[in-house]
């Protein structure tokens, strides 16, 4: 069989490189063609039609000075589609790019699945129009998406969460805490690790207040989980001469070895919680209280971060915008650090939040539903 691929970002290109090896073990068979990375090309023995960095514009005005572009990348993904003639296309995420390569393809007859829907339950609801009319079948990784979805009149598919398998892949080969700090070059004291995030302005707004909040605990160290992106000058720029060591690719060992994890909203937070690390989820932004009201009449829902969405009640603490502070984010620090009832409480959430993701390996069970269902 023949599977036309589109991933539009990183994230992406990792979850759907994983798909297609267990579509090759459900079809062996299987051709692929795609828009993607280097990931998949590794699996399809090919480069991408176009590879994802190339199309990676965010934001309104950064598509609009691209927009000649981004209907060229349209323009090739579909006559790519016609000339290949897949029997499935599968859409990875990306919803603004791929929903609009859906329609061309349902409108040829080939069946189109979506694997990881997009977050359509926080905004753009209206998506859920074209979603229904183009998309012949959708995977979800959120539990409680396919409800959502049902209430729409749509019928969707839960087959798991990538990061409950990849964390329990990596907790593997964990060392224990004297082989890790060893291993870092770093002191025998408990850690406060600091996850700031992946993007330069996530670091910004957020690294210099998790410093501060940490800086008031002198028997814990804190360490820096390194983006792969973010050079090490950025980290030196925002902590202003202050010396904290910054761990590149030890983000999951550092989470698990620390007492309490400070991090930036985001899928970090789904990842703590499942390495049973307490954490407090700070997201300064701007840091002002109309965008903060703005946001949250525009945002659906009571939660934002995934540990909250999953199990529908407040497990972690969501410091969103104006209430990301200092002496915030340390109220909910100093509560975690010792045996408290507020710690226990928040693991006792993270087993809650275990069993309602399970442990479906999540592209076993969307190849195997995809090459089922592919003519």
């Amino acid at each position: 069989m023949k599977y036309f691929l589109i991933a539009g970002e990183a994230s992406g290109d990792l979850h759907a490189s994983h798909l297609m090896a267990s579509i090759k073990e459900q079809d062996p068979h299987a051709e692929f063609r795609f828009l993607g990375g280097d990931l998949m090309a590794e699996q399809a023995g090919m480069q991408p039609i176009i590879h994802y960095r190339d199309m990676a514009y965010m934001g309104f005005m950064d598509v609009v000075k691209h927009l000649g572009k981004i209907l060229g990348f349209l323009g090739t993904a579909r006559r790519a589609i016609d000339d290949w003639q897949p029997q499935a296309l599968i859409l990875v995420d990306y919803p603004s790019f791929n929903l609009k390569v859906a329609k061309n393809a349902h409108n040829q007859g080939i069946p189109v699945h979506y694997f990881i829907s997009p977050k359509v339950w926080v905004w753009k609801e209206w998506r859920v129009r074209d979603i229904r009319r183009y998309v012949d079948h959708m995977y979800c990784i959120l539990p409680f998406e396919p409800d959502w979805y049902q209430e729409r009149g749509y019928k969707a598919t839960y087959v798991g969460n990538p990061t409950v398998q990849e964390v329990a892949q990596a907790s593997k080969n964990f060392p224990d805490f004297a082989h890790f700090i060893e291993q870092n070059g770093l002191p025998d004291r408990p850690i406060i690790a600091l996850v700031p995030g992946s993007r330069v302005r996530e670091i910004r707004d957020n690294l210099p207040l998790m410093l501060e909040a940490a800086a008031r605990h002198p028997g814990y160290q804190a360490v820096i989980a390194g983006a792969p992106s973010i050079e090490d000058a950025l980290y030196r720029e925002v902590m202003a001469g202050t010396a904290l060591p910054v761990l590149r690719d030890a983000t999951y060992p550092l989470v698990h070895h620390a007492r309490v994890a400070l991090v930036t909203s985001g899928t970090a937070t789904l990842e703590t919680a499942l390495l049973g690390t307490p954490q407090v989820a700070c997201y300064r932004f701007n840091g002002s209280k109309w965008s903060y009201k703005f946001y949250r009449r525009l945002l659906k829902g009571k939660y934002v971060t995934l540990p909250n969405l999953i199990t529908d009640e407040p497990v972690i603490p969501e410091l969103l915008m104006h209430l990301c502070t200092v002496d915030s984010i340390d109220e909910h620090l100093s509560k975690l650090l010792d045996e408290t009832p507020e710690r226990a409480a928040m693991l006792d959430g993270y087993r809650r939040l275990a069993d309602r993701l399970g442990t479906n390996v999540c592209t076993t069970t969307a190849a195997e539903y995809i090459t089922r269902h592919t003519i």
